[in-house]
């Protein structure tokens, strides 16, 4: 995607130097871009841990790209059977809902076995990395193809009148490589020339919808409106929805979803209105090994600073304030799983199949156990 008019992914290599990945801070968007060096193992999991980089598919090439800068600056007499594992547990440890990132190093784990020479992890490792980044860009390129076919038949429905989305927090292209999961249909259709209007959440508490989705979509010329996130709800009654797109960092076998906290609102908002409730995911996020998302998806508790405090620009100068009453407790919960019952249908590289477990096999078939 373009920022200015200048193509960028997330993430990417330094041509000029070995051993420096480059990636967007996106905790400056978007009243400043920043590109920030990752040198180190230690980099890249302080990246993940503290949102430099987030989504579920950025997350995993983050990772992937974290062991291959721990092996290039590992001496070369390490032991490296001891030092993978620890590697690994280093990355696996910063955010434990977005199950890509537990898939690709499940992936590395696997392509490093054996391996004792220092430039062979290295070269397996970098060449891994930069795998899963493009598959990423392909899976989202096809979530992009499919969903626009939802999109096109609400639009022939609609007597081809402006189509209305709602999304929430930020499943585009800053959460993914390029194109993103739930814009990708979006973006798709634009593209197109299909008239859409993007109803944005602005996602407390770190406002991912009001700072990066609203970005995104200004940059790439999509007509959009920051809401409150309360508002979805009024909107759909009163007909001003057409379909919802939401992303996801981790779905179970079954069809449940585990999306920003605040997903699991919309959703009851969308069935209690017949809103279609849509999940866009790449087939990295899906968890083969979960059936109940409520019981068993580990869900991520934040820093109440989150709640507490709000970031904005003020006369040219990133700020910091407080909120709220400075002693008052907060809970701070990142996700909430949303039910497969509650979703019209999940968009994935493969095509579009009903949440459940009959409808992901359809598409999967290796999914199957046994």
């Amino acid at each position: 995607m373009k920022i200015k008019d200048k193509y960028y992914r997330t993430i990417w290599l330094d041509e000029a130097q070995e051993g420096v990945v480059k990636i967007i801070d996106q905790r400056s968007l978007p009243h400043q871009l920043v590109i920030e060096d990752l040198r180190s193992l230690e980099d890249s999991a302080t990246a993940i841990r503290e949102m430099h980089v987030r989504g579920a598919p950025l997350i995993g090439v983050t990772a992937a790209y974290g062991m291959y800068l721990g092996l290039y600056n590992a001496p070369a007499d390490t032991d490296w059977e001891i030092f993978i594992p620890q590697a690994m547990v280093s990355l696996q440890q910063t955010r434990p809902t977005a199950v890509d990132l537990f898939n690709v190093l499940h992936r590395m784990k696997t392509a490093l076995a054996g391996q004792l020479n220092k430039s062979d992890l290295v070269a397996t490792a970098k060449a891994l990395a930069h795998e899963v980044a493009e598959e990423s860009v392909n899976f989202c390129r096809n979530i992009g193809r499919h969903g626009l076919e939802l999109i096109e038949q609400i639009f022939e429905q609609k007597g081809q009148q402006t189509v209305n989305i709602l999304t929430h927090c930020n499943a585009g292209w800053m959460a993914c490589i390029d194109h993103g999961t739930a814009t990708a249909p979006i973006y798709a259709a634009h593209d197109k020339g299909i008239p859409i209007h993007v109803w944005v959440d602005e996602t407390r508490p770190r406002n991912q919808g009001a700072r990066i989705t609203a970005f995104e979509l200004l940059e790439h010329g999509v007509p959009h409106t920051v809401i409150v996130d309360n508002l979805g709800g009024h909107l759909m009654q009163h007909q001003q929805v057409d379909m919802v797109i939401v992303g996801t960092d981790r779905t179970t076998r079954a069809g449940d979803v585990a999306n920003k906290i605040g997903t699991y609102l919309k959703a009851l908002a969308a069935h209690d209105n017949q809103v279609p409730f849509y999940v866009a995911l790449p087939s990295s996020t899906i968890d083969w090994n979960l059936r109940d998302g409520v019981k068993e998806i580990p869900i991520e508790e934040r820093s109440g600073q989150e709640v507490k405090h709000i970031r904005g620009l003020e006369n040219g100068t990133l700020k910091e304030v407080l909120l709220t009453p400075a002693d008052s407790p907060v809970l701070n919960y990142g996700f909430d799983v949303t039910p497969a019952r509650l979703v019209t249908g999940l968009i994935t590289e493969r095509g579009v199949c009903e949440a459940s477990e009959a409808g992901l096999l359809a598409l999967y078939p290796e999914g199957a156990i046994g």
